[in-house]
């Protein structure tokens, strides 16, 4: 199974900002297209953003609008989420998804907790 190296999670103040990685470890897996998603505790997994691989085009949900950037490296499929002012409400688990023609993969997610 295809690999989704998750990393950048960690404790962050109100206003503070994050920067998380994912990167694919399998060089024969190349997705089209690379999502964030996030599962608060008690809650269901949502939608946060997502990007296109080769034409980079992004979505975002509402709620982190204005305050989430997207990024990815064509080269070696991997996808970054910058998260600027951090509300205690983007508290969750956050996993990496990346879409492939050969199939869909995980990565194991990586914690996100703001507080003061």
């Amino acid at each position: 199974q295809v690999q989704l190296v998750e990393s950048g999670g960690g404790l962050v103040q109100p206003g503070g900002s994050l920067r998380l990685s994912c990167a694919v470890s399998d060089s024969t897996f190349k997705p089209y297209t690379m999502r964030w998603y996030r599962q608060p505790f008690g809650k269901e997994r949502e939608f946060v953003a997502l990007i296109t691989i080769a034409a980079g085009v992004t979505d975002y949900a509402d709620s982190v609008k204005g305050r989430f950037t997207v990024s990815r490296v064509e080269a070696n499929y991997t996808m970054f989420l910058q998260m600027n002012d951090l509300q205690r409400e983007d508290t969750a688990v956050y996993y990496c998804n990346a879409e492939a023609m050969t199939g869909t993969s995980w990565g194991q997610g990586t914690q996100v907790t703001v507080s003061s």
